[in-house]
């Protein structure tokens, strides 16, 4: 488990991005080997999205042979609402990059029979190959996609029915009305994003502290769903300092000594990742 402490959210953002950029670059995916990408949805991962779009455009990057797994969706809310998960994803991201819509794959929250909807979507995943790097985001709560507290630490795809204080939370997307939050939603499981080779958790901000300290300082736990992943062999939480106002000062200190050498690794990969760009454009 590798823990990533960035000064603020614009520097997580931009380490986020660039981690994924270098992923896809090293796997050098083409028609027969696609780079599978789960991806999250909220307000945390906007900042990675900008930037990923700005490597886009600078052809430093193609999504041409991507194909991404989106966490979550609300049930029963129409996809061009402009809080489904369907139109966050396109207009912050899928329409200014070169993707091809048909290896988008977001789950219908408006399938006629949903359970079905979710077996599928499992069967989807394992037919690409599986994930190779799943990104998440979390809650105060330390919940992962809508794996809320008490959530199996191996569910699946599945239709959940959402706890008040998220139904609350949410409350600010939709003009301040609860009466019209969604109230259940499709998502992938933890045990779906343990089965991604790779797993990047994206945390900032001080009122997301103290469950970050759950997820690296306390043991696997059920009710803070996030903390699965420090069984997960290659995980990697990203923060910024806010986030880790309730670590202890020796854990952050241990993590921030390793960032000399994980830089120093990354400096030293930067030549071979420009060769692959300028093989990439011819």
């Amino acid at each position: 488990m590798r823990l990533v402490i960035l000064e603020d959210y614009s520097k997580a953002s931009e380490w986020a991005a660039k981690y994924v950029r270098n992923r896809i670059l090293e796997f050098n995916p083409g028609p027969e080997k696609y780079f599978v990408l789960g991806l999250p949805t909220g307000s945390t991962p906007l900042g990675m999205y900008k930037k990923l779009i700005e490597f886009y455009k600078a052809g430093d990057l193609s999504f041409k042979f991507v194909k991404t797994f989106n966490m979550d969706e609300y049930v029963n809310l129409s996809r061009d609402h402009p809080e489904s998960y369907h139109n966050y994803m396109w207009e912050n991201f899928f329409k200014h990059i070169d993707i091809d819509p048909k290896n988008v794959h977001i789950p219908d929250g408006n399938a006629k029979d949903l359970d079905e909807e979710c077996k599928k979507y499992e069967e989807e995943i394992s037919k690409a190959g599986g994930v190779e790097l799943f990104i998440g985001g979390i809650g105060p709560d330390g919940h992962i996609a809508f794996n809320e507290p008490g959530s199996s630490l191996v569910s699946r795809t599945r239709v959940k029915t959402l706890a008040q204080d998220t139904i609350l939370a949410n409350a600010r997307f939709f003009d301040n009305d609860v009466s019209k939050v969604p109230t259940m939603a499709l998502t992938v499981g933890v045990g779906t994003v343990m089965d991604a080779r790779e797993v990047m958790i994206i945390i900032t901000g001080a009122h997301k502290a103290y469950a970050l300290y759950k997820a690296i300082e306390e043991g696997v736990s059920h009710m803070w769903t996030v903390s699965a992943f420090q069984q997960h062999p290659r995980a990697i939480f990203v923060c910024d300092e806010d986030a880790t106002l309730e670590l202890r000062v020796k854990t952050v200190k241990y993590f921030n000594s390793l960032m000399y050498v994980h830089n120093k690794l990354v400096a030293d990969n930067d030549d071979s990742l420009q060769e692959v760009k300028r093989q990439k454009r011819k």
